[in-house]
Protein backbone atom coordinates (compact mmCIF):
# COMPACT_ATOMS: atom_id res chain seq x y z
CA UNK A 1 0.00 0.00 0.00
CA UNK A 2 1.75 3.40 -0.97
CA UNK A 3 1.41 6.37 1.36
CA UNK A 4 -0.30 6.07 5.02
CA UNK A 5 -3.32 6.75 6.52
CA UNK A 6 -3.43 9.26 9.26
CA UNK A 7 -6.33 9.09 12.52
CA UNK A 8 -7.71 12.97 12.82
CA UNK A 9 -9.50 11.67 16.19
CA UNK A 10 -6.87 10.36 17.95
CA UNK A 11 -2.75 11.70 18.25
CA UNK A 12 -0.02 9.77 19.81
CA UNK A 13 1.11 11.66 23.09
CA UNK A 14 4.29 10.04 25.41
CA UNK A 15 3.85 10.13 29.14
CA UNK A 16 6.16 10.89 31.90
CA UNK A 17 7.34 7.51 31.84
CA UNK A 18 8.47 7.20 28.28
CA UNK A 19 5.75 5.31 27.24
CA UNK A 20 3.62 6.47 24.02
CA UNK A 21 -0.20 6.41 24.32
CA UNK A 22 -3.13 7.47 22.32
CA UNK A 23 -5.32 9.77 23.45
CA UNK A 24 -8.51 12.27 21.72
CA UNK A 25 -7.38 15.29 19.36
CA UNK A 26 -9.40 17.99 19.46
CA UNK A 27 -11.11 16.70 16.26
CA UNK A 28 -12.82 14.20 17.59
CA UNK A 29 -16.32 13.08 16.75
CA UNK A 30 -16.33 15.89 14.29
CA UNK A 31 -15.36 15.90 10.40
CA UNK A 32 -13.43 13.17 8.68
CA UNK A 33 -11.38 10.71 10.47
CA UNK A 34 -9.27 9.47 8.21
CA UNK A 35 -6.70 10.85 5.88
CA UNK A 36 -5.03 8.77 3.20
CA UNK A 37 -1.71 10.42 1.92
CA UNK A 38 0.72 9.52 -0.45
CA UNK A 39 3.24 11.11 -2.74
CA UNK A 40 2.21 11.60 -6.71
CA UNK A 41 4.87 10.51 -9.37
CA UNK A 42 5.23 13.95 -9.55
CA UNK A 43 6.85 14.73 -6.10
CA UNK A 44 3.78 16.72 -4.97
CA UNK A 45 1.27 14.99 -1.64
CA UNK A 46 -1.99 14.15 -2.75
CA UNK A 47 -4.56 13.02 0.06
CA UNK A 48 -8.51 11.94 0.53
CA UNK A 49 -10.22 11.87 3.40
CA UNK A 50 -13.11 9.26 4.65
CA UNK A 51 -15.13 9.19 7.49
CA UNK A 52 -15.54 7.04 10.91
CA UNK A 53 -15.38 3.58 10.46
CA UNK A 54 -14.32 3.59 6.44
CA UNK A 55 -10.30 2.84 6.95
CA UNK A 56 -10.92 0.02 5.02
CA UNK A 57 -12.10 1.76 2.20
CA UNK A 58 -8.81 4.47 2.78
CA UNK A 59 -6.49 1.10 2.49
CA UNK A 60 -8.29 0.24 -0.38
CA UNK A 61 -7.90 3.45 -2.11
CA UNK A 62 -4.31 3.78 -1.31
CA UNK A 63 -3.85 0.41 -3.04
CA UNK A 64 -5.72 1.32 -5.86
CA UNK A 65 -3.33 4.05 -6.47
CA UNK A 66 -0.37 2.02 -5.58
CA UNK A 67 -1.54 -0.70 -8.63
CA UNK A 68 -2.22 2.26 -11.09
CA UNK A 69 1.40 3.97 -10.99
CA UNK A 70 2.72 0.56 -11.05
CA UNK A 71 0.82 0.14 -14.63
CA UNK A 72 1.77 3.47 -15.28
CA UNK A 73 -2.46 4.21 -15.22
CA UNK A 74 -1.96 6.68 -12.61
CA UNK A 75 -4.50 9.86 -12.86
CA UNK A 76 -3.78 13.04 -10.65
CA UNK A 77 -7.46 12.81 -9.44
CA UNK A 78 -7.35 16.91 -8.98
CA UNK A 79 -6.32 17.21 -12.43
CA UNK A 80 -9.65 16.19 -14.31
CA UNK A 81 -11.33 19.47 -11.92
CA UNK A 82 -10.70 21.42 -14.98
CA UNK A 83 -14.14 21.81 -16.78
CA UNK A 84 -14.64 20.75 -20.51
CA UNK A 85 -14.18 23.74 -21.71
CA UNK A 86 -11.24 25.17 -20.14
CA UNK A 87 -9.26 22.14 -21.02
CA UNK A 88 -10.85 22.13 -25.03
CA UNK A 89 -9.38 25.93 -25.53
CA UNK A 90 -6.03 25.03 -24.20
CA UNK A 91 -6.41 22.12 -26.59
CA UNK A 92 -7.31 23.96 -29.81
CA UNK A 93 -4.60 26.57 -29.01
CA UNK A 94 -2.11 24.07 -29.11
CA UNK A 95 -3.74 22.70 -32.54
CA UNK A 96 -1.15 22.82 -35.57
CA UNK A 97 -3.87 21.94 -38.19
CA UNK A 98 -5.16 24.38 -40.78
CA UNK A 99 -6.43 27.72 -39.63
CA UNK A 100 -9.96 27.72 -41.30
CA UNK A 101 -10.10 23.98 -39.24
CA UNK A 102 -9.49 25.57 -36.17
CA UNK A 103 -11.70 28.33 -36.83
CA UNK A 104 -14.60 26.03 -37.65
CA UNK A 105 -13.57 23.51 -34.89
CA UNK A 106 -14.22 26.71 -32.48
CA UNK A 107 -17.28 27.48 -33.68
CA UNK A 108 -18.98 24.03 -33.20
CA UNK A 109 -18.21 23.99 -30.02
CA UNK A 110 -19.19 27.49 -28.98
CA UNK A 111 -23.07 26.57 -30.80
CA UNK A 112 -23.23 23.33 -29.86
CA UNK A 113 -20.74 22.18 -27.25
CA UNK A 114 -19.92 24.43 -24.81
CA UNK A 115 -23.56 25.58 -23.85
CA UNK A 116 -24.42 21.60 -22.63
CA UNK A 117 -21.59 19.91 -21.34
CA UNK A 118 -18.23 22.69 -21.30
CA UNK A 119 -18.95 23.56 -17.61
CA UNK A 120 -18.73 19.79 -16.34
CA UNK A 121 -15.65 18.73 -15.09
CA UNK A 122 -13.37 16.48 -17.22
CA UNK A 123 -13.33 14.25 -14.14
CA UNK A 124 -17.23 13.66 -13.88
CA UNK A 125 -18.25 12.87 -17.37
CA UNK A 126 -20.18 9.69 -17.28
CA UNK A 127 -21.05 7.54 -20.69
CA UNK A 128 -24.20 8.82 -19.69
CA UNK A 129 -23.79 12.57 -19.92
CA UNK A 130 -22.27 12.25 -24.18
CA UNK A 131 -25.58 10.03 -24.52
CA UNK A 132 -27.73 12.82 -23.71
CA UNK A 133 -25.61 15.47 -25.23
CA UNK A 134 -25.82 13.47 -28.26
CA UNK A 135 -29.34 13.34 -27.91
CA UNK A 136 -29.58 16.79 -27.68
CA UNK A 137 -27.56 17.48 -30.83
CA UNK A 138 -29.86 15.14 -32.86
CA UNK A 139 -32.60 17.13 -31.60
CA UNK A 140 -31.24 19.81 -32.64
CA UNK A 141 -32.17 19.32 -36.05
CA UNK A 142 -28.93 19.48 -37.75
CA UNK A 143 -27.44 16.93 -40.47
CA UNK A 144 -26.31 13.79 -39.47
CA UNK A 145 -23.09 14.48 -41.15
CA UNK A 146 -22.37 17.55 -39.10
CA UNK A 147 -22.97 15.77 -35.99
CA UNK A 148 -20.56 12.94 -36.23
CA UNK A 149 -17.77 16.05 -37.11
CA UNK A 150 -18.97 17.58 -33.74
CA UNK A 151 -18.79 14.41 -31.86
CA UNK A 152 -15.08 13.68 -33.57
CA UNK A 153 -14.02 16.68 -32.38
CA UNK A 154 -15.22 16.22 -28.34
CA UNK A 155 -13.75 13.18 -28.54
CA UNK A 156 -10.45 14.30 -29.70
CA UNK A 157 -10.69 16.55 -26.87
CA UNK A 158 -11.32 13.66 -24.20
CA UNK A 159 -8.66 11.14 -26.28
CA UNK A 160 -6.11 14.24 -25.66
CA UNK A 161 -6.92 14.45 -21.79
CA UNK A 162 -6.78 10.82 -21.41
CA UNK A 163 -3.09 10.82 -23.31
CA UNK A 164 -2.39 13.83 -20.24
CA UNK A 165 -3.72 11.12 -17.98
CA UNK A 166 -6.01 13.96 -16.62
CA UNK A 167 -8.87 11.23 -17.08
CA UNK A 168 -8.85 7.60 -17.16
CA UNK A 169 -10.54 6.71 -20.41
CA UNK A 170 -12.43 8.44 -23.00
CA UNK A 171 -16.51 8.29 -22.36
CA UNK A 172 -16.80 8.90 -26.38
CA UNK A 173 -15.11 5.90 -26.60
CA UNK A 174 -17.78 3.68 -24.31
CA UNK A 175 -19.56 0.48 -25.49
CA UNK A 176 -22.97 2.81 -24.78
CA UNK A 177 -22.04 5.52 -26.88
CA UNK A 178 -22.03 5.33 -30.13
CA UNK A 179 -21.29 7.81 -32.75
CA UNK A 180 -24.09 9.80 -34.90
CA UNK A 181 -25.08 7.77 -37.56
CA UNK A 182 -25.09 9.45 -41.29
CA UNK A 183 -28.27 9.57 -43.28
CA UNK A 184 -28.51 6.81 -45.57
CA UNK A 185 -29.80 9.04 -48.53
CA UNK A 186 -27.70 8.66 -51.24
CA UNK A 187 -26.65 11.38 -53.98
CA UNK A 188 -28.94 12.27 -56.60
CA UNK A 189 -27.48 13.96 -59.42
CA UNK A 190 -28.39 17.27 -61.29
CA UNK A 191 -29.85 16.70 -64.56
CA UNK A 192 -28.29 18.72 -67.13
CA UNK A 193 -31.73 20.44 -67.53
CA UNK A 194 -30.73 21.69 -63.98
CA UNK A 195 -27.28 22.88 -64.55
CA UNK A 196 -28.41 24.62 -67.43
CA UNK A 197 -30.92 26.33 -65.78
CA UNK A 198 -28.90 27.79 -62.85
CA UNK A 199 -26.22 29.25 -65.10
CA UNK A 200 -28.94 30.53 -66.95
CA UNK A 201 -30.07 32.32 -63.44
CA UNK A 202 -26.75 33.76 -62.68
CA UNK A 203 -25.16 37.22 -64.01
CA UNK A 204 -23.26 36.70 -66.97
CA UNK A 205 -19.80 37.07 -65.58
CA UNK A 206 -20.66 34.29 -63.07
CA UNK A 207 -22.23 31.55 -65.26
CA UNK A 208 -19.05 30.05 -66.75
CA UNK A 209 -18.64 29.48 -62.72
CA UNK A 210 -20.75 26.55 -63.36
CA UNK A 211 -19.08 25.35 -66.39
CA UNK A 212 -16.05 25.24 -64.10
CA UNK A 213 -17.68 23.20 -61.78
CA UNK A 214 -19.88 20.73 -64.04
CA UNK A 215 -17.60 20.40 -66.64
CA UNK A 216 -14.22 20.30 -64.74
CA UNK A 217 -15.18 18.96 -61.16
CA UNK A 218 -13.77 21.93 -59.61
CA UNK A 219 -14.57 22.92 -56.09
CA UNK A 220 -16.29 26.23 -55.21
CA UNK A 221 -13.18 27.75 -53.53
CA UNK A 222 -11.15 26.02 -56.78
CA UNK A 223 -13.10 28.26 -58.79
CA UNK A 224 -12.88 31.04 -56.84
CA UNK A 225 -9.17 30.93 -56.56
CA UNK A 226 -8.56 29.84 -60.38
CA UNK A 227 -6.44 31.87 -62.72
CA UNK A 228 -6.11 32.34 -66.27
CA UNK A 229 -2.15 31.49 -66.48
CA UNK A 230 -3.18 28.13 -64.68
CA UNK A 231 -5.95 27.28 -67.78
CA UNK A 232 -4.09 25.48 -70.68
CA UNK A 233 -6.17 26.17 -73.25
CA UNK A 234 -3.53 25.03 -76.01
CA UNK A 235 -3.08 21.53 -73.70
CA UNK A 236 -6.98 20.81 -72.70
CA UNK A 237 -5.83 21.19 -69.10
CA UNK A 238 -6.68 22.73 -65.92
CA UNK A 239 -4.20 23.20 -63.39
CA UNK A 240 -5.81 23.27 -59.52
CA UNK A 241 -3.42 24.77 -57.32
CA UNK A 242 -5.05 27.38 -55.38
CA UNK A 243 -8.29 28.07 -53.47
CA UNK A 244 -10.06 31.11 -52.22
CA UNK A 245 -11.36 29.99 -48.50
CA UNK A 246 -12.60 32.14 -45.60
CA UNK A 247 -11.28 31.94 -42.00
CA UNK A 248 -13.55 33.65 -39.92
CA UNK A 249 -14.57 37.06 -41.82
CA UNK A 250 -10.77 36.91 -43.83
CA UNK A 251 -10.42 35.58 -47.21
CA UNK A 252 -6.82 33.60 -47.93
CA UNK A 253 -5.10 32.41 -50.72
CA UNK A 254 -4.47 28.54 -49.70
CA UNK A 255 -3.77 25.21 -51.52
CA UNK A 256 -6.23 22.84 -52.69
CA UNK A 257 -8.57 21.09 -50.06
CA UNK A 258 -5.92 18.31 -48.46
CA UNK A 259 -3.22 19.85 -50.32
CA UNK A 260 -3.40 17.96 -53.13
CA UNK A 261 -2.52 19.53 -56.43
CA UNK A 262 -4.15 18.14 -59.58
CA UNK A 263 -4.63 18.40 -63.08
CA UNK A 264 -8.34 18.41 -64.82
CA UNK A 265 -9.10 17.74 -68.13
CA UNK A 266 -10.26 20.66 -70.00
CA UNK A 267 -13.23 19.65 -72.08
CA UNK A 268 -13.49 21.92 -75.68
CA UNK A 269 -16.92 23.45 -74.37
CA UNK A 270 -15.71 24.40 -71.05
CA UNK A 271 -12.61 25.80 -73.26
CA UNK A 272 -14.92 28.08 -75.81
CA UNK A 273 -16.87 28.97 -72.45
CA UNK A 274 -13.84 30.24 -70.79
CA UNK A 275 -12.15 32.06 -73.81
CA UNK A 276 -15.72 33.78 -74.21
CA UNK A 277 -15.48 34.48 -70.45
CA UNK A 278 -12.31 36.19 -70.36
CA UNK A 279 -13.18 38.33 -73.78
CA UNK A 280 -15.95 40.12 -72.29
CA UNK A 281 -14.10 39.99 -68.55
CA UNK A 282 -10.62 39.96 -68.52
CA UNK A 283 -8.94 38.35 -65.52
CA UNK A 284 -7.56 40.52 -62.51
CA UNK A 285 -4.65 40.67 -60.17
CA UNK A 286 -5.64 40.15 -57.07
CA UNK A 287 -3.49 39.90 -53.72
CA UNK A 288 -4.48 38.12 -50.43
CA UNK A 289 -2.37 36.56 -47.66
CA UNK A 290 -1.13 32.69 -47.90
CA UNK A 291 -2.80 30.43 -45.99
CA UNK A 292 -3.72 32.80 -42.99
CA UNK A 293 -4.73 36.07 -42.22
CA UNK A 294 -1.04 37.42 -41.35
CA UNK A 295 0.65 35.44 -43.97
CA UNK A 296 2.83 36.37 -47.14
CA UNK A 297 0.46 38.02 -49.69
CA UNK A 298 0.54 36.15 -52.96
CA UNK A 299 -0.78 37.56 -55.94
CA UNK A 300 -2.97 35.61 -59.09
CA UNK A 301 -4.61 36.98 -61.87
CA UNK A 302 -8.38 35.66 -61.17
CA UNK A 303 -10.67 34.36 -64.10
CA UNK A 304 -13.83 35.57 -61.84
CA UNK A 305 -14.11 38.16 -59.00
CA UNK A 306 -16.54 40.43 -57.25
CA UNK A 307 -17.62 44.01 -58.67
CA UNK A 308 -14.94 46.11 -57.08
CA UNK A 309 -12.82 43.58 -58.45
CA UNK A 310 -11.71 41.77 -55.35
CA UNK A 311 -12.09 38.11 -54.78
CA UNK A 312 -15.26 36.42 -54.37
CA UNK A 313 -17.00 36.24 -50.78
CA UNK A 314 -18.83 32.74 -50.80
CA UNK A 315 -20.77 33.86 -48.56
CA UNK A 316 -21.89 37.02 -50.44
CA UNK A 317 -22.45 34.49 -53.56
CA UNK A 318 -23.97 31.89 -51.56
CA UNK A 319 -27.05 34.33 -50.34
CA UNK A 320 -27.08 36.86 -53.04
CA UNK A 321 -26.13 35.01 -56.44
CA UNK A 322 -25.97 31.34 -56.11
CA UNK A 323 -29.66 31.09 -54.20
CA UNK A 324 -31.84 33.40 -56.34
CA UNK A 325 -30.28 31.18 -58.86
CA UNK A 326 -31.53 28.38 -57.89
CA UNK A 327 -35.09 30.17 -57.28
CA UNK A 328 -35.03 31.51 -60.81
CA UNK A 329 -34.80 27.50 -61.35
CA UNK A 330 -37.26 26.07 -59.64
CA UNK A 331 -35.09 24.19 -57.03
CA UNK A 332 -36.11 26.35 -54.04
CA UNK A 333 -39.40 28.68 -53.52
CA UNK A 334 -39.23 32.48 -53.57
CA UNK A 335 -37.90 34.28 -50.45
CA UNK A 336 -40.53 35.28 -48.05
CA UNK A 337 -39.72 39.20 -47.04
CA UNK A 338 -38.25 38.86 -43.77
CA UNK A 339 -37.05 35.38 -43.63
CA UNK A 340 -34.25 33.51 -44.74
CA UNK A 341 -34.30 31.27 -48.35
CA UNK A 342 -35.57 27.73 -47.61
CA UNK A 343 -33.00 25.42 -46.80
CA UNK A 344 -31.06 23.94 -49.97
CA UNK A 345 -28.37 21.68 -48.35
CA UNK A 346 -27.96 19.55 -51.58
CA UNK A 347 -28.20 22.54 -53.80
CA UNK A 348 -25.09 24.15 -53.07
CA UNK A 349 -22.57 24.36 -55.69
CA UNK A 350 -20.79 21.09 -54.76
CA UNK A 351 -24.16 19.74 -56.77
CA UNK A 352 -22.07 20.72 -59.95
CA UNK A 353 -19.18 17.79 -58.73
CA UNK A 354 -21.47 15.22 -58.20
CA UNK A 355 -23.29 16.12 -61.48
CA UNK A 356 -19.34 15.91 -63.15
CA UNK A 357 -19.06 12.31 -61.15
CA UNK A 358 -22.26 11.22 -62.78
CA UNK A 359 -21.43 12.38 -66.69
CA UNK A 360 -17.89 10.74 -66.14
CA UNK A 361 -18.94 7.09 -64.16
CA UNK A 362 -22.09 6.59 -67.37
CA UNK A 363 -19.34 7.12 -69.85
CA UNK A 364 -17.52 4.82 -68.54
CA UNK A 365 -14.50 6.72 -66.41
CA UNK A 366 -12.82 4.26 -63.54
CA UNK A 367 -13.10 5.25 -60.24
CA UNK A 368 -9.20 5.65 -59.45
CA UNK A 369 -9.42 8.36 -62.63
CA UNK A 370 -12.38 10.15 -61.60
CA UNK A 371 -10.94 10.42 -57.75
CA UNK A 372 -7.77 12.38 -59.09
CA UNK A 373 -9.92 14.34 -61.12
CA UNK A 374 -12.01 15.27 -58.24
CA UNK A 375 -8.87 15.42 -55.92
CA UNK A 376 -9.97 12.60 -53.83
CA UNK A 377 -6.93 11.15 -52.21
CA UNK A 378 -8.74 8.03 -51.28
CA UNK A 379 -10.32 6.61 -54.39
CA UNK A 380 -12.38 4.62 -51.94
CA UNK A 381 -14.18 7.68 -50.38
CA UNK A 382 -15.21 8.06 -54.30
CA UNK A 383 -16.54 4.85 -54.74
CA UNK A 384 -18.17 5.02 -51.46
CA UNK A 385 -19.75 8.04 -52.47
CA UNK A 386 -20.81 7.56 -56.21
CA UNK A 387 -20.58 3.41 -56.38
CA UNK A 388 -24.29 3.41 -57.04
CA UNK A 389 -23.96 6.09 -60.05
CA UNK A 390 -21.77 3.48 -61.19
CA UNK A 391 -23.65 1.21 -64.49
CA UNK A 392 -25.28 -1.37 -63.63
CA UNK A 393 -23.02 -4.21 -63.71
CA UNK A 394 -25.89 -6.99 -64.72
CA UNK A 395 -27.23 -5.11 -67.55
CA UNK A 396 -23.30 -4.98 -69.08
CA UNK A 397 -23.20 -8.56 -68.43
CA UNK A 398 -26.94 -9.58 -70.07
CA UNK A 399 -25.65 -7.50 -72.78
CA UNK A 400 -22.45 -9.37 -73.34
CA UNK A 401 -24.06 -12.54 -73.35
CA UNK A 402 -26.70 -11.48 -75.66
CA UNK A 403 -23.70 -9.94 -77.91
CA UNK A 404 -22.25 -13.49 -78.16
CA UNK A 405 -25.07 -15.84 -78.41
CA UNK A 406 -26.20 -13.20 -81.21
CA UNK A 407 -22.97 -14.02 -82.82
CA UNK A 408 -23.26 -17.83 -82.43
CA UNK A 409 -26.87 -17.60 -83.74
CA UNK A 410 -25.44 -15.77 -87.27
CA UNK A 411 -23.27 -18.50 -87.39
CA UNK A 412 -25.30 -21.24 -87.53
CA UNK A 413 -27.78 -19.59 -89.38
CA UNK A 414 -24.84 -18.81 -92.14
CA UNK A 415 -24.17 -22.45 -91.95
CA UNK A 416 -28.08 -23.65 -92.94
CA UNK A 417 -28.08 -20.87 -95.90
CA UNK A 418 -24.66 -22.44 -97.43
CA UNK A 419 -25.42 -26.10 -96.52
CA UNK A 420 -28.70 -25.10 -98.52
CA UNK A 421 -27.06 -23.59 -101.27
CA UNK A 422 -24.93 -26.38 -102.32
Amino acid sequence: MAGHIQDRWYKTETTPNGKTTRVKSDRYGTGMRYRARYVAPDGTERSKSFPDKQKRLAEAWLTQIAADMNRGQYVDPSAGKVTFQQFAAEWLASQTTDASTIVAMELRFRLHVFPYIGSRSLSAFQPGHIRAWCRTIKDSGIAASYQRVIFANVSAVFAAAADDGIIARNPCRAGSVKAPRLDPRKIKPWTHERVLAVRAGLPEQYATAVDMGAGCGLRQGEVFGLAVDEVDFLGGVVHVVRQVKMIGSHLVFAPPKGGKLRDVPLPDAVSYSLAAHITARPPVDVTLPWKTPDGPPVSATLMFYSRERKALNRNYFNMYLWKPALVSAGIIPERVPGERFKQSRDHGMHALRHYYASVLLDAGENIKALAEYLGHTDPGFTLRTYTHLMPNSQDRARNAIDAAFSTDAEAVDDGGEAAAAA
